[in-house]
């Protein structure tokens, strides 16, 4: 009987070592997926992602996003496009699927269905040729929007060639991209797909330890205009999006960069 008190300390001993066991083993895996609302992507400089107005991130493998329910569709999606990833490979392309990891549920693809407007990818599937994994992960459909063909074939696809040369010239580049979902929007299907009446994308370079931004704002509209006519300041995208961006950079660099427009140490 005596016995018992000891046993008793044993016991409670071993499930303290074990908690602190999974704890650390948690600890672990917090690289790479959330902590406290951001997320430090392996292989990557250790960037982090943008806020998130919604409070659903998702994680795939090649990208990130934040789901907006209301709209049915990411405010935004999240990548780094290294030089490594560039490829010219032509891989087939699968059919869009819903995305299951959206908690909420994401966007049926039939919502786009004689809707008149193209399922426009937010991470490209041009910047994920590497491998075919990578490329047919991007037709999910929380990683489309509706975009007019005009637009998504034209200056929206110039600016996306773009971002693959800076990512050439380099050495990567980290992307943030989606549409400006406020003010009066259409909709499509049953699901109320909003339509966006523009899009954003920001890049962030740190090559040598140096970096710089760039933000560009487009009306939902195709354009002959050169593309740094569309530059703007990262805090004009932050003010209509709600969104901080790179909020994890030091405050006087993140002030700095945000507030500028200037495009003068970019190739274009």
């Amino acid at each position: 009987m005596k016995r018992k008190p000891i046993f008793t300390i044993i016991a409670i001993i071993i499930a303290i070592a074990i908690y602190s066991y999974d704890f650390y083993l948690d600890s672990k895996l917090v690289k790479g997926k959330v902590a406290e609302g951001k997320v430090i992507k392996e292989n990557t400089n250790e960037y982090y992602l943008p806020t998130s107005t919604t409070n659903q991130i998702v994680h795939h493998q090649n990208y990130s996003l934040s789901y907006s329910e209301e709209h049915e569709q990411a405010e935004w999606v999240a990548y780094e496009l290294k030089a490594s990833h560039l490829s010219t490979t032509n891989h087939k392309r699968p059919y869009f699927e819903i995305d299951n990891a959206v908690k909420t549920g994401a966007a049926h693809w039939r919502n786009y269905k004689k809707s008149g407007y193209d399922k426009g990818h937010l991470c490209p599937a041009g910047d994920r040729r590497f491998t075919k994994a990578a490329h047919d992960e991007t037709f999910l459909t929380s990683n489309i929007t509706p975009q007019e063909h005009k637009f998504n074939a034209g200056v929206w696809n110039r600016l996306e060639q773009k971002v693959r040369y800076w990512a050439k010239i380099n050495n990567g580049v980290f992307v943030v991209t989606g549409g400006v979902l406020s003010g009066k929007m259409k909709t499509i299907g049953s699901e109320d797909v909003s339509v966006p009446n523009q899009f954003y994308k920001v890049i962030l370079d740190n090559t040598n330890g140096k970096i710089k931004m760039l933000a560009f704002l487009m009306d939902h509209e195709d354009s002959n205009l050169p593309l740094y006519k569309f530059v703007v300041p990262v805090d004009k995208v932050e003010a209509l999006s709600g969104i901080d961006f790179f909020p994890e950079l030091e405050d006087s660099i993140e002030d700095k960069l945000e507030a500028s427009s200037s495009y003068k140490n970019w190739s274009f």
